[in-house]
């Protein structure tokens, strides 16, 4: 076989994999109970509204000051972890029936943990 048709055989394969693993981490966002929109609090109590989409990125609302956020979330056990933008972190953990919200701010807690409703 000359190198030529070997070459292209092996770029062939390196593609069909690439394309491969790409479809398996879509499906795994899609397949995901975390994706949707969520309602819950923010760290002082204030309503908040969270999109988790299948691609593996968040947008959220903070009512108190009408500001939008966005980041990457991904899901770890039986937890949702979202990074913003703004170097908070949201997390959302099904606690048997319900679901509980935590945030950190720069790696340390802040605010309670709030109960966290899927709505969509």
């Amino acid at each position: 076989m000359s190198p030529i048709k070997s070459i292209s055989k092996a770029t062939v394969a390196l593609a069909a994999l690439s394309i491969a693993l790409v479809m398996t981490s879509a499906m795994a966002f899609a397949a995901s109970e975390f994706v949707g929109k969520w309602k819950t609090t923010d760290s002082q109590g204030k309503p908040f509204t969270i999109w988790l989409s299948d691609d593996g990125k968040a947008k959220g609302d903070l009512a108190r000051n009408n500001k939008g956020l966005a980041g990457m979330w991904k899901e770890e056990g039986n937890s949702a972890v979202i990074t913003w933008d703004s170097n908070w972190t949201t997390t959302v953990t099904k606690e048997g029936n319900s679901y509980k919200k935590t945030a950190t701010e720069n790696g340390k807690p802040a605010g309670k943990p709030a109960e966290a409703q899927k709505v969509e």
